[in-house]
């Protein structure tokens, strides 16, 4: 009897769950069901991963490897990434590459272009790396770690790691705002790390704007379908640049990334039908 109550208790469950994530209606079930899918999928792979990462232990190719499959998470999120002016990133050298950073799902973004990319890694907080497998297995794929609370530190692990950017052309890819922006209006201001790399290096700076997530909204838990542009502006020298012209050149970015988000703004917004009700919140 009991063994039955039980069957029909988790049976019962299942279908609930099931009607909550199918339905077309926003609910706070299906909203978390995305996001719980993409972290249960990184978890999962890395735990897969890492063991096969100490054959070639932090190689950024192993960052390849691993979006290969991770991106295909976006079809249960229904989501379509687009990626223009590829070619630059395409372009074998040196860069260091800076984007606006919305949710966790700019990582999603990275997966999806990470094959036109190639040779990229990531510098991420340091918190992240003892957030086991996940943290290890993106510490064997290349990923850099600093401790935002120990400047010094973060300085020193910076300063090795445009040395390997140079030597290997490769590509670092920073959230210069620092933390999730969830004001769709303007940009959190930019951070100096990544600027100091770029010109410690003599390396470009190579914007990457992502579109406002406009089908997101945590209020209301609603997550729809969605389009996300992701547009590589044109890359900007910093040879012959000093440190005292980071200033300069951090505000130059800006100013260009700015005005791109806003065009990118107008597009895919212009493009939801007019009774389309979920809009960008600040």
């Amino acid at each position: 009897m009991w063994h039955a109550l039980f069957m029909s208790s988790i049976l019962f469950t299942f279908a609930y769950l099931f009607k909550k994530i199918t339905d077309r209606e926003p609910n706070k079930i299906k909203y978390q069901f995305y996001f719980i899918s993409f972290y249960v999928s990184c978890y999962m792979l890395a735990l897969v991963m890492w063991p096969l990462f100490l054959f070639s232990p932090k190689n950024v190719r192993n960052c390849k490897w691993a979006a290969k499959i991770l991106k295909h998470v976006t079809k249960i999120m229904n989501l379509k990434w687009e990626l223009r002016n590829g070619e630059i990133l395409a372009e074998e050298r040196g860069a260091v590459v800076v984007s606006n950073h919305q949710y966790t799902l700019d990582v999603l973004g990275m997966f999806n272009i990470w094959d036109v990319a190639d040779r990229i890694s990531a510098i991420a907080k340091k918190e992240l790396f003892y957030v086991w497998p996940f943290g290890l297995s993106a510490y064997l794929a290349g990923v850099v770690f600093i401790d935002r609370y120990d400047p010094k530190e973060a300085y020193k692990q910076l300063q090795v790691t445009s040395e390997v950017m140079t030597k290997n052309k490769t590509k670092i890819w920073i959230f210069p705002e620092g933390t999730r922006n969830k004001n769709f209006t303007k940009f959190l201001p930019f951070k100096k790390g990544a600027f100091n790399i770029a010109v410690s290096a003599q390396v470009p700076v190579i914007p990457v704007v992502y579109s406002p997530y406009y089908f997101i909204n945590p209020k209301k838990h609603i997550f729809n379908k969605g389009h996300v542009i992701m547009q590589c502006l044109e890359p900007i020298p910093t040879k012959g640049l000093t440190m005292e012209d980071v200033p300069i050149l951090i505000q130059k970015v800006y100013e260009k990334m700015t005005a791109a988000y806003k065009e990118l703004s107008k597009e895919v917004l212009s493009d939801l039908p007019p009774d389309y009700a979920y809009s960008p919140v600040g």
